[in-house]
């Protein structure tokens, strides 16, 4: 197993979010550098979500313009009507 390297990153902040934070982490029973890391990782993982999605997004955009197949709004609507009235159905097939 490889050993996980660790490296210390400084990070400045200044004299009243650094109250903050002591403080919010002695109510929570952690550290600071425990809240610190806990924050970093939970935005870098909204962040790559958001990334994802972006990228996601741009792909169905150039399929779309290069295939022409889509839902209509109303089909797309009605499908998702069904799945909230708790039916479990396939989404509907593309056309042009």
């Amino acid at each position: 197993m490889a050993e996980k390297i660790i490296r210390p990153t400084a990070v400045k902040i200044d004299h009243v979010t650094n109250e903050r934070l002591k403080k919010l982490a002695e109510s929570r029973r952690r550290t600071p550098h425990w809240m610190i890391l806990e924050a970093v990782r939970q935005y870098l993982d909204r962040e790559e979500k958001r990334e994802a999605f972006h990228r996601e997004g741009i792909g169905a955009w150039k399929e779309y313009q290069l295939s022409g197949l889509h839902l209509t709004f109303e089909e797309a609507d009605a499908w998702l009507a069904r799945l909230e009235a708790g039916q479990d159905e396939d989404i509907p097939p593309c056309h042009d």
